[in-house]
């Protein structure tokens, strides 16, 4: 299998002009080592970076792609920046603790790390074309967006695949980025149509000069999240944990395309935690082999990644996109904001770091909390998760879910009721904790995706079975570092 999974120069002429386009534009690559630990290996940059834009196409935003940008996404944290949410809040007892993912530089969010752990092997091998190739990001939404931003610093054309129904923000965002207004195709449907991105992909593919960087196949994705992604979030938890007692009992996150799940896996070594996987309960994939369509964007399904290390996930639970949509509300309007001060005493700061979390961060929370609930944790317990994005994105999304209310606005009433059934009523319905019968009627389901209609070997889709298969991705980090010492010397 050999999707992104470059550990040599297998094109030289190419790899010797990508050099040199690179040096032209004077582009610096961090190793996925700077980035899992940017505190101990990249404070000398910072002089360096404090006059750069962080929303600028600019090389030393590489050098940003990790957790641990501060709120001004200048500066560099100790810790990643993160939140915790209480009981006064949730409901529960447990803490809820998120990294924020709106401190990544370009999108603001954490897909922009995902698209560089998958076309930087690529380039460096020589198997991709800077000048000649168009980087293809097939997405739900912000891949595609960290797509055409690596691809912009690294002096090649992206082309962002998404369907037509996500935020218009994302979509604002790319015609401000891409080179053209062809390179942004819009495939029928939302976020669950994937299998529609994937034809819309294939018929590009008859191209040679198109090169497909699918985020649910490429493996890079799993690498990068399980070497940068892991380690933040194990330094978050003690910098919450403090010297008192405080167990780190899951991680939680969206299935999506299985990137940002591989940090479970390091989390699972490192602390002990369960990996739980969250789906939307409109399109139950994984909990009853099901379909249908929701609007919690990020977390595109129908279909098993393969890159999804099903054999290594505990529990699978479903949100619907309706709570996420009365939630992004509750915690983004001033009637939500009054309510919730005057409900649960949160302060000014506490209601304004709500605006962290965009819809799939809320799905998060509220698998958190079912989790929770589930396995009866109490306040010595925390539950890891992430805040992929912000609430910038959806703000039209936000405005369309206001017209739908009875009145056409959310008032005090509808903003107590939100509470009331989303949060505090937030129920262990739709939560299967996995056996091995249940992981591998998961795993087989991926087979007609990957097999039957993706053309992955039999073989190859059956090696992931294997846990030695998932840890031994990771002895790649140091080959492509000292890939990425080589072509920084070269």
């Amino acid at each position: 299998m050999t999707l992104g999974l470059e550990r040599e120069i297998t094109h030289r002429d190419t790899y010797d002009r990508n050099l040199e386009r690179l040096r032209g534009a004077g582009v610096t690559l961090p190793r996925l080592a700077d980035l899992a630990d940017p505190v101990a290996r990249l404070a000398d940059r910072q002089a360096d970076l404090a006059a750069v834009d962080p929303d600028a196409p600019h090389p030393g935003n590489l050098f940003r792609v990790h957790w641990h940008n501060g709120a001004d996404r200048r500066s560099l944290a100790a810790v990643p920046d993160h939140i915790v949410l209480g009981p006064e809040l949730t409901g529960v007892p447990a803490k809820v603790i998120l990294a924020l993912g709106n401190r990544f530089p370009m999108i603001r969010a954490h897909k922009v790390l995902a698209a560089y752990g998958c076309l930087v092997p690529r380039l460096l091998s020589g198997k991709f074309d800077a000048e000649r190739h168009r980087a293809v990001w097939p997405s739900t939404g912000n891949y595609c967006r960290g797509g055409v931003a690596i691809s912009r610093i690294l002096g090649c054309r992206g082309v962002a695949v998404l369907p037509e129904g996500m935020s218009a923000e994302r979509f604002h965002w790319l015609e401000e980025w891409t080179t053209e207004p062809a390179d942004v195709i819009r495939t029928p449907g939302t976020e669950s149509n994937v299998k529609e991105i994937y034809d819309a992909c294939h018929r590009l593919a008859e191209d040679p000069d198109n090169v497909i960087l699918n985020q649910f196949s490429e493996f890079g994705n799993y690498i990068v999240h399980r070497a940068v992604t892991g380690p933040a979030l194990a330094r978050v938890f003690p910098a919450v944990k403090g010297d008192g007692p405080l167990p780190a009992r899951a991680y939680v996150a969206a299935s999506g395309s299985a990137g940002t799940l591989a940090a479970g896996d390091h989390l699972k070594a490192e602390l002990g935690t369960a990996t739980c996987v969250v789906e939307a309960v409109e399109c139950p994939t994984l909990l009853y082999n099901g379909y249908g369509e929701h609007n919690i964007q990020g977390i595109g399904d129908k279909h098993v990644p393969l890159i999804h290390n099903v054999m290594g996930t505990d529990v699978v639970m479903g949100v619907s996109d309706e709570a996420t949509d009365g939630l992004n509300m509750l915690f983004n309007t001033t009637v939500g904001r009054t309510f919730l001060a005057r409900r649960t005493g949160l302060d000014q700061q506490a209601l304004a770091a709500l605006g962290d979390l965009g819809l799939s961060s809320i799905a998060n929370v509220l698998a958190a909390i079912k989790y929770a609930k589930y396995m009866d944790l109490g306040p010595d317990d925390a539950v890891l998760t992430v805040a992929t994005d912000g609430a910038e994105m959806y703000g039209t999304e936000l405005t369309m879910a206001e017209k739908r209310l009875p009145g056409g606005r959310f008032d005090d009433l509808t903003a107590a009721e939100v509470y009331g059934r989303f949060l505090l009523g937030t129920a262990t319905d739709h939560l299967i904790e996995l056996d091995r019968r249940g992981r591998e009627r998961i795993f087989n389901l991926g087979y007609y995706t990957w097999v039957e209609q993706q053309g992955v070997s039999l073989a190859d889709f059956d090696a992931r079975r294997d846990p030695a298969y998932w840890d031994g991705l990771m002895d790649l980090v140091p080959v492509w570092d000292g890939m990425i010492d080589a072509f920084n010397a070269g």
